[in-house]
């Protein structure tokens, strides 16, 4: 719906949107373990509000079996953009795909942000026939449309190439598969940009029957999943280069550009060193002085090693190795370059690294919550809030930022069949806060423990007009 002003919520530079006001709500992707439908979950995250930490609202998917994962606004701060300006659309719709199902849900969060509607499903079908894609998995509100990447076909085989379609942020028609020449690439998984650099930047997990029923230790050893990224003319829809990690690096996930559009870098994490199970932070950037026209490199900036454990300890997959991998499965940048933060949910760390110089960055807090091993708890938990005699299993996963970088959310479940393997006594989700101190340390809010119930595990988390990695900015 269009409005006579822009969104308040849309801000042409990250150094204005840090100084909106703090959010007061956060919704939440609830997968459900048991016989029901995914939820999509209202939190109450004001600090003044006798329901702080506490989940307000629970919107029930009409079906059974989506496994909701990442989802997103329509529209952001992209909008404002100057080659391809919407102004007047507004950031009110949620975007919420079903990973396992392929079945997209619109819900609208006006009048009441606290009480979400569902007010469209887009059917897998609808999907194949428009994009000739299945498993959406990353949205990413852009200037013209919201960019989509899916990690299979449209045949429903469950096999690729994985990619990127387009919908339109008003209609929520899907517009259609958005690569003109996709080169070499097949695996897909996130996708992001440098508008001021026109060029998109996609990466790679694995196609559908390479993850849907967990992680294949034959895959893994093999080095099939992905190790690669690729970069894309953004404008002429073209893929342009690609930069191979080495394929004992494997599971290159998410991807986290610089918010400045002045700057050309970005980081990314590789969940799995074959060698030593290690985890690793990779930092691409442009090969010459920035100039548009530099081929782009990536540098190992972080490594992070497994920890030696008792075997009795870990889980089957894990026991022949006697160590718990860091497992980095998610990482998140502040609005102002300079803060990344990486979840460890093998080992139950946060870690807080200072990135002001990327090519060097030096970790300057940390926290522990569950693990596969350390089960760390939580100082406000309840003594049976977590799953064995107090303690907490899962770990750092899903991470996200307050728009000024003072808040720190973050959930503990990633991907229903992965945690069994990982977590074989169960899930027991929670999702929590912690305090970004401004010296770099990091402090767990002992206020803010929400115990979902048993049925249900949280992903992904968005905030309330925005975050640290919903928007897109034109202006530095």
């Amino acid at each position: 719906m269009a409005t006579w002003t822009p969104d308040p919520s849309f801000y042409p530079s990250p150094r204005m949107a840090m100084q909106a006001a703090p959010e007061r709500l956060a919704y939440v992707a609830m997968l459900n373990v048991g016989d029901g439908p995914d939820a999509l979950g209202v939190v109450d995250v004001d600090p003044s509000s006798a329901s702080y930490g506490r989940l307000l609202r629970r919107v029930d998917m009409p079906n059974v079996g989506d496994e909701l994962h990442h989802f997103g606004w329509n529209a952001c701060s992209s909008a404002l953009c100057p080659y391809a300006p919407h102004p007047h659309v507004e950031r009110r719709y949620l975007i919420v795909p079903g990973l396992r199902s392929s079945r997209i849900h619109i819900l609208d969060t006006k009048p009441d942000p606290a009480d979400p509607k569902i007010v469209k499903i887009i059917e897998p079908e609808e999907l194949a026939a428009r994009a000739n894609y299945s498993r959406p998995h990353t949205m990413h509100c852009g200037p013209e449309g919201i960019y989509v990447s899916a990690l299979g076909n449209g045949k429903g085989d469950g096999g690729g190439p994985g990619g990127v379609f387009l919908m339109d942020h008003e209609t929520f028609e899907v517009l259609g598969q958005w690569e003109i020449d996709r080169g070499p690439q097949f695996l897909a998984y996130d996708v992001w940009w440098h508008l001021g650099q026109d060029t998109l930047i996609t990466s790679e997990w694995g196609t559908p029957d390479m993850i849907e029923d967990g992680l294949n230790p034959e895959l893994l050893l093999g080095a099939k999943y992905g190790h690669q990224v690729h970069f894309w003319d953004l404008r002429k829809r073209r893929h342009r280069q690609t930069i191979d990690l080495g394929p004992e690096y494997q599971l290159a996930l998410e991807l986290r550009p610089a918010h400045d559009p002045t700057k050309a870098h970005g980081f990314m994490n590789a969940v799995v060193n074959l060698s030593d199970l290690s985890s690793s932070i990779w930092l691409w950037h442009r090969e010459d002085d920035g100039s548009r026209s530099g081929r782009w490199a990536m540098r190992k900036v972080i490594d992070i090693p497994a920890e030696p454990a008792d075997p009795d300890l870990l889980p089957p997959l894990l026991k022949g190795f006697k160590a718990v991998p860091p497992l980095v499965t998610d990482i998140d940048l502040s609005l102002d370059d300079r803060w990344l933060y990486v979840s460890c949910w093998g080992t139950g760390e946060m870690r807080r690294y200072d990135v002001s110089d990327p090519f060097q960055p030096r970790l300057t807090g940390s926290v522990r919550l569950g693990g596969i091993v350390g089960r760390s708890r939580h100082p406000g938990g309840d003594a049976d809030g977590g799953t064995l005699n107090g303690t907490l299993n899962g770990g750092p996963q899903m991470v996200e930022v307050s728009r000024d970088g003072k808040r720190v959310y973050f959930t503990n479940s990633l991907y229903r069949s992965w945690d069994d393997q990982f977590y074989p006594d169960g899930i027991k989700s929670w999702m929590v806060k912690l305090d970004a101190d401004p010296d770099g340390g990091l402090t767990i809010d002992e206020r803010f423990f929400l115990r979902f119930d048993d049925e249900f595990r949280g992903h992904q988390i968005r905030l309330e007009g925005g975050d640290a990695s919903s928007d897109s900015y034109c202006y530095p």
